[in-house]
């Protein structure tokens, strides 16, 4: 099952058909251990509608992202090779085979956008990539009940200038994206599950790529006990888990990028490059 968030309500994708729900909160609606079961109880009382999905916000109300980094080994390989001028390629090289990952906090929801808005790049750097994650969605309790996909936007070379700008080049506005949906399972996702990441300049490819989620090093349920650790989160949280597709050292976002991140079973997250 898909959730939207949308300027009509909340609405569920169900076996090709859709519902608007009669709960509002959106906080109150995710925040549920049994999700799923809950969900699909609701939606089977339901009549279904009519909705051309033209009206999708970022599937987020009162929830923080976090982000989790060096998870593949092409992420790795490019935080080493970013970083190698300033000494610090030991750090990544040290973290992903640590028992500890990275964590780090990425958007509030106010800085947050969804599919089909506009990310940034940052004014004071000219290296600038989207991040294609699959992104968890845990609940108050921490158990991860649904999955969306997230652009964790960065500038490469404030991060490899010194990894302890990494919040400087993480954090910013417009820096996330999330959507287009919630993906609601009776299980965990799929670990063949493909991640995809196409950029396009004047309509024409300038990258593509893709990888599987069972490619990252660590465990879905690991990042977030480690995330909930000695923080709490009375809405939920959504962690970014890091990404295997990393554009050429040469390539450069620029203002007009088109920026599609593809997840199986998500659907599209779909963002343009706005001025900064």
């Amino acid at each position: 099952m898909k959730i939207y968030k949308t300027k009509q309500g909340i609405i569920v994708e169900s076996a090709e058909k859709f519902y608007l729900s009669a709960e509002s909160n959106w906080d109150i609606y995710v925040n549920r251990d049994d999700l799923y079961e809950q969900v699909s109880k609701e939606i089977a009382a339901l009549s279904s509608i009519e909705w051309a999905g033209n009206d999708i916000l970022a599937p987020i109300s009162q929830q923080e992202i976090w982000a989790s980094g060096v998870t593949y080994m092409r992420s790795r390989e490019a935080r080493i090779e970013e970083s190698k001028d300033a000494g610090g390629g030991d750090f990544y090289a040290r973290v992903y085979d640590a028992e500890r990952p990275e964590i780090f906090f990425k958007s509030s929801a106010s800085r947050c956008v969804g599919t089909n808005d506009f990310v940034r790049i940052r004014k004071d750097s000219a290296w600038n990539i989207p991040e294609p994650e699959l992104t968890l969605f845990a609940t108050s309790n921490g158990k991860i009940v649904g999955y969306t996909a997230g652009n964790d936007m960065s500038s490469r070379d404030i991060e490899g200038e010194n990894p302890l700008y990494l919040p400087q080049a993480k954090s910013y506005d417009k820096a996330a994206a999330i959507g287009p949906c919630l993906y609601v399972t009776d299980g965990e996702i799929s670990p063949d599950t493909l991640i995809s990441l196409e950029i396009l300049r004047d309509n024409i490819s300038q990258f593509q790529g893709s990888i599987a989620i069972n490619r990252m090093k660590r465990k879905h349920d690991e990042l977030i006990s480690f995330l909930f650790r000695e923080m709490s989160f009375p809405h939920g949280a959504y962690l970014m888990t890091g990404t295997g597709v990393v554009p050429p050292n040469e390539f450069t976002l620029v203002v007009g990028d088109v920026i599609n991140i593809s997840i199986e079973g998500i659907g599209t997250l779909t963002n343009t490059v706005g001025f900064p």
